[in-house]
């Protein structure tokens, strides 16, 4: 696993090369306008791809974190014989940073990319089409998290440094989603400690804690 430690994620110094460049080009040729709107594209590539020192606080052993940034939408019961007994879903959008954080130590047990869509979560193929990856956490204690990323409208795709096997940290860089929905699936040996509509922050809001 790569750990990012530039203040720029490095999925996003393509864009802004890019429109430097173009704002070169454009001041040389002495075209306002355009001049203007590269600028803007600029400041607007280094506000969604910033990579920020998050601290991590001082919780109770067993302890989840939030992996993103974002409004929590919804916590919902699952059916009781899943594996899984809670599902709690997190909405990203461009104002967070889109940096992804391990919510807890673990070893990666099961990772799945998929490439695909990027539409609007609105449009009944979305979940089914959107690019997505999945991922199970494992800790020491044999308890496990599922972690599903699902890309919105974004310019974009969902980027993980993980493999299968991979240790994590609590806290560590992972990844990047700009503009997406992160579902996250606990077990029924979980308190979970978010309200609806709680505005979460990447390896600093609580999730909850494994009870046993």
């Amino acid at each position: 696993m790569k750990n990012n430690l530039f203040p720029i994620a490095k999925d996003g110094w393509i864009y802004i090369a890019y429109a430097m460049g173009a704002f070169v080009i454009f001041s040389i040729l002495d075209l306002e306008f355009f001049q203007l709107i590269s600028f803007v594209a600029i400041v607007f590539f280094l506000f969604i791809f910033r990579n920020p020192e998050r601290e991590l606080p001082s919780f109770e052993e067993n302890q989840v974190l939030s992996p993103v940034d974002g409004e929590v939408l919804s916590i919902e019961s699952l059916n009781a014989s899943d594996e899984y007994a809670y599902k709690v879903l997190i909405n990203t959008t461009y104002k967070d940073v889109g940096i992804l954080r391990a919510p807890m130590n673990a070893s990666v047990y099961y990772l799945k990319k998929t490439k695909g869509t990027r539409l609007s979560l609105d449009t009944p193929l979305a979940h089914k089409t959107n690019e997505n990856v999945t991922i199970v956490l494992k800790d020491a204690n044999s308890n496990k998290i599922k972690l599903t990323h699902i890309l919105k409208q974004s310019l974009c795709g969902v980027s993980v440094d993980l493999e299968n096997e991979d240790r994590v940290l609590q806290s560590a860089r992972y990844g990047l989603m700009v503009n997406g929905i992160t579902e996250i699936y606990l077990p029924k040996n979980f308190r979970i400690s978010l309200v609806l509509g709680e505005e979460t922050t990447a390896s600093e809001s609580l999730i909850g804690y494994f009870t046993k």
